[in-house]
């Protein structure tokens, strides 16, 4: 338990971190670098506290639901506190897709729960890390959905090879 209180401290730090730096444009890479950590941190933490909660709700999409309903309010909250809680309207040129994001995450959320149990925390995020690093490579090299083109290099295949191997190191031992 002292290590999710530890866990969850450095979190809200970096949460007031981020609120400040936003609202006074200074974004320092660093800030973003410990986020990025600490927000892997959570995802495992994540899963096994909406397994548990699917045990309980006696369903893993009524799991998500209530994950979602709950980090809803606390965005909310977040919002409030930083000052950006207003209502502007997407404009007509905005993409359709813009609105899938939610979608996605209660598609993670919910398969991560059904995953958890059967897999365990490790080759279920490993699995996760995999997918989520092809995918990113190649979001990365086409520029889809907007986001900025950087073109894969050997060092990034390399890596996602290594990855892989991680992947199959874990799912073997």
């Amino acid at each position: 338990m002292t290590c999710c209180y530890q866990l969850s401290t450095v979190i809200c730090h970096l949460l007031s971190d981020l609120a400040w730096s936003l609202k006074f444009k200074m974004q320092p890479r660093f800030l973003f670098i410990a986020m990025a950590l600490a927000l892997g941190a959570i995802l495992p933490m994540q899963a096994a506290i909406n397994a548990r909660l699917a045990k309980t709700a006696g369903s893993p999409v009524m799991a998500a639901f209530v994950s979602f309903a709950v980090g809803t309010m606390a965005l909310m909250i977040f919002l409030i506190i930083a000052g950006q809680f207003q209502f502007r309207f997407i404009s007509a040129q905005s993409p359709w897709w813009i609105w899938t994001g939610g979608i996605l995450g209660t598609f993670f959320v919910a398969g991560i729960v059904v995953l958890l149990p059967r897999l365990g925390v490790v080759l279920s995020f490993s699995l996760v890390l995999a997918g989520q690093m092809f995918a990113a490579i190649l979001f990365d090299q086409f520029g889809w959905m907007g986001v900025a083109v950087r073109e894969i290099s050997a060092g990034k295949i390399i890596g996602a090879i290594l990855l892989i191997a991680g992947v199959v190191l874990i799912r073997k031992y």
